[in-house]
């Protein structure tokens, strides 16, 4: 054999190898995301698992033979944490809130697929303030800031019980909570609503969602808290798809959500029920744009710390973006 021959035949062996590399590595990364493989769907569970999984599992069920591969749920105790695993590819499709939605998205994984909308009709919900039912507090009070009351806020990445009443209530008034209050507690909704219905708190942002759960599982507790502030309309919760799932089987959960409960047929009242567990009554189309209103909070909260810390440079950069997000409001039908 003659050197060509065998340099001819050595380089295609080794391109045939590194074919075979390159195929197993695609493989390997793509697995998850093929049609027919499981999905993993990301649950936000303040209740835990056993109190969340049964009224989401109808649901999980019903998409797994609509996109024709099982659905496994991942409950999570924190947007923080579901945030990581979609981010990671631990998950393939999340419901999330506003504010972690837009930090998903952000990272180039995922994109929206759908927008939930409540057993009333409404695809937006509110921050709520809420007080132990004859307690005599009122907002003028609570907002004294003697640091005489005990407060209860959500986690950090919580778009109701932090950024909105940072960017509706706190913010406008340079209020900072943590020199406000006794003290400020972090947790779960209805953690905080039972204690201030308990009131080991005096005082807790929740959300409208919050209440109305209550309100249908436990009436006793719900007329022992009142409201005392709401903020504006808040964009309802996100379902997500990261963008390596297969392409047809993320247009299977798309159509999936947008038909679920819809129609006259028994099977539809069927899923009406199930959504009703969930408090919904339908997912309705939606992009990113629709989280537009939380960006703007976001900036606007981004641009009050910026002034209070004199970082000029990020604070041009929180005007810039301000302005940008207005702008485009303002030019929407």
């Amino acid at each position: 054999m003659t050197p060509a021959l065998r340099l001819g035949r050595g380089l295609r062996r080794a391109c045939a190898l590194a074919g075979l590399v390159a195929l197993a590595a695609c493989g390997d990364g793509g697995q998850k995301a093929a049609p027919g493989h499981p999905l993993t769907f990301a649950i936000l569970s303040a209740e835990g698992q056993a109190a969340t999984e049964p009224v989401w599992r109808p649901l999980l069920d019903d998409m797994g033979k609509a996109v024709g591969a099982p659905v496994q749920a991942r409950f999570g105790a924190s947007y923080e944490e579901l945030v990581h695993a979609m981010q990671a590819g631990e998950v393939q499709v999340a419901w999330l809130s506003p504010r972690p939605a837009i930090q998903v998205l952000e990272s180039g994984t995922a994109e929206v697929v759908a927008r939930t909308v409540d057993g009333s009709g409404e695809d937006s919900y509110r921050s709520v303030m809420i007080v132990q039912t004859g307690s005599g507090l009122t907002l003028e009070r609570v907002l004294n800031c003697d640091r005489k009351l005990r407060l209860g806020l959500g986690d950090a990445d919580s778009t109701s019980a932090t950024l909105a009443p940072a960017a509706f209530l706190f913010g406008p008034r340079d209020i900072d909570p943590a020199a406000c209050f006794a003290s400020v507690r972090s947790g779960d909704y209805p953690t905080n609503a039972y204690a201030v219905a308990g009131g080991t708190l005096d005082v807790a942002v929740v959300n409208t969602v919050t209440l109305a759960q209550l309100r249908r599982q436990n009436p006793q507790i719900a007329d022992q808290v009142q409201e005392i502030w709401r903020s504006p309309a808040l964009p309802e919760s996100a379902v997500l798809v990261r963008q390596d799932v297969d392409p047809a089987v993320r247009e299977k959960l798309r159509s999936f959500l947008l038909t679920y409960g819809q129609g006259e047929s028994a099977a539809a009242a069927r899923q009406r029920q199930v959504l009703a567990a969930l408090n919904y009554s339908q997912f309705r189309a939606a992009d990113a744009a629709y989280l537009d209103p939380v960006r703007e909070m976001i900036a606007s909260q981004r641009l009050i710390q910026a002034r209070a810390s004199g970082d000029r440079s990020e604070r041009q950069a929180a005007e810039a973006e301000l302005q940008r997000l207005r702008a485009k409001r303002e030019v929407q039908p």
